[in-house]
């Protein structure tokens, strides 16, 4: 994994809580992903165990947006296997530099 250093990445931003860094995929032009160190398996499971790290990740966003110059931005969770998760460790989506549709995929 990512925060115990196995896949390499390049931190944008570290605190005592979170990380984020560039998704190895991306999906728009900025795409960074936020991601608590302690490990909990979705959004929903880390919000009830840790809802201040909940709120800095979304803060880290806004943060991270607006360093990015970005007008408007989309952060997105992905909850489950059937909603599109594929690493089970809570991660945010922070997207941005281009036009979304709206209902998402």
């Amino acid at each position: 994994m990512i925060i115990e250093g196995a896949i390499p990445a390049d931190f944008i931003y570290e605190s005592e809580n979170v990380v984020a860094f560039n998704d190895l995929t991306p999906q728009a032009p900025t795409h960074i992903l936020i991601v608590p160190k302690a490990h909990h398996e979705n959004a929903a499971a880390t919000a009830a165990a840790t809802p201040t790290v909940m709120a800095e990740m979304l803060t880290v966003a806004g943060s991270l947006a607006a360093a990015a110059g970005l007008d408007g931005y989309r952060t997105t969770f992905n909850t489950g296997a059937s909603a599109g998760q594929s690493v089970f460790h809570t991660h945010l989506h922070l997207l941005g530099g281009r036009a979304f549709a709206w209902p998402p995929g």
